[in-house]
């Protein structure tokens, strides 16, 4: 997307490093936002060599309560303009809510809700003033139904879904969409990071290069929910979900999470 910018956190792997590819790929110039300054700076080389475009690097821990509204600053202070606003970063976590880590699950309520939702809050006027503009949030499948061992995380992606859709709706009259990305399990650091890599939830994963491509046209072509990475035992299986007692998809959910 030549001449189009695109902000991309959670850019410095898996399915948000291959969005950024994918976006230079085609011309577009990149805004790139993760932890790790060395990744981001090495992204940013790589792109900048194979595509002859501009890649600017932000590094910032989106846990932190101001990190949105001071990357939206910085950027208004470089004169960047935001076509593509791509919320990708978030984490997750196995385990019994009880037991689990109550500093992690608060980080990953901030990563997850707070920052794609205030990052959403800061772009999107600017959007709105120039009538264009698109966002992609990257949810997940585990939006569709309560997680047991993972809920916090599953919550967290219920509301990326809920809150996406409804904006999406916001703006049918303008020329901005919001387009929601579910991949299912998907070969990235999620797995290892979240407890999950023994799980027979990630014992088959999808491509994070293709996940991602089919996020990115799904924005371009302004798609309301796209669903990636997913076997059509586990779609028929979600198209189920409105019609099986509730208390039986939880307990199959519990099972795929479980850790051998």
């Amino acid at each position: 997307m030549k001449n189009k910018t695109a902000l991309i956190t959670g850019a410095s792997s898996g399915i948000g490093r291959e969005l950024a590819i994918i976006h230079a790929e085609r011309g577009g110039d990149l805004v790139i936002v993760a932890r790790s300054r060395d990744s981001l700076e090495l992204l940013r080389s790589e792109l900048e060599l194979k595509y002859s475009i501009s890649v600017y690097v932000i590094v910032k821990d989106l846990n932190l309560p101001n990190a949105a509204e001071e990357i939206y600053k910085e950027i208004q202070s470089k004169e960047i303009v935001i076509d593509y606003l791509i919320n990708n970063a978030g984490f997750g976590g196995q385990g019994r809510f009880y037991e689990r880590n109550w500093e992690q699950d608060l980080m990953m309520i901030n990563v997850n809700i707070i920052a794609l939702t205030a990052l959403t809050r800061f772009f999107l006027p600017d959007f709105i003033k120039r009538n264009s503009g698109k966002i992609l949030n990257v949810s997940s499948t585990a939006s569709l139904m309560p997680g047991p061992l993972q809920a916090v995380y599953f919550a967290t992606k219920a509301f990326v879904t809920s809150f996406s859709n409804a904006i999406a709706e916001e703006l049918r009259n303008t020329t901005i969409t919001v387009t929601t990305l579910l991949p299912g399990a998907t070969e990235t650091k999620f797995a290892e990071t979240s407890g999950l890599v023994n799980s027979a939830l990630f014992k088959k994963t999808a491509d994070a290069k293709d996940v991602a491509m089919d996020g990115y046209k799904g924005m371009l072509a302004g798609k309301l929910n796209v669903i990636s990475g997913v076997p059509v035992s586990r779609r028929i299986m979600f198209a189920l979900i409105p019609f099986v007692p509730k208390k039986m998809v939880m307990g199959m959910v519990l099972k795929m999470q479980e850790v051998s």
